[in-house]
């Protein structure tokens, strides 16, 4: 068996907010690979400045999987200047088996009264693009 530790191999990583849209990722030099709608069970969907994953058991959040480089994930993180992401694998099923993947996600949730209308109204947009169902409570 040969383990890639190249810089150039492909790691899978679940996105639940705007960067869902491919076309968000290649505006910043992402080239998204390997599309898969995916689902993630025991988080809900919490939209502040921006959007996050917060634990709920009793919750599922819907998002698109891409395989990326190590490199295009620093570029829509690190370079973006959205160092409060930190990144974590977690299970997502997809096609009907569960794959380990990454997920960026908020350290600090966000306030109570924290909430973007302008981030929301683009997140509704990109989600029917995806034929995904659009939360209301977020």
């Amino acid at each position: 068996m040969n383990i890639d530790n190249s810089k150039d191999r492909l790691v899978d990583v679940f996105f639940y907010g705007l960067y869902m849209d491919e076309e968000i990722l290649k505006l910043k030099s992402v080239i998204p690979r390997n599309q898969r709608k995916a689902l993630i069970h025991g988080y809900k969907l919490r939209i502040g400045k921006m959007a996050t994953l917060l634990r709920d058991n009793n919750s599922q959040v819907s998002g698109l999987v891409y395989s990326l480089t190590h490199k295009e994930i620093d570029l829509l993180y690190k370079d973006s200047n959205l160092t409060e992401y930190v990144s974590e694998a977690i299970s997502a099923l997809i096609d009907d088996r569960y794959v380990c993947v990454l997920c960026c996600n908020l350290l600090n949730p966000p306030l109570d009264e924290e909430f973007n209308s302008e981030y929301y109204e683009k997140l509704k947009i990109c989600m029917k693009k995806y034929n995904f169902t659009i939360p209301k409570n977020v």
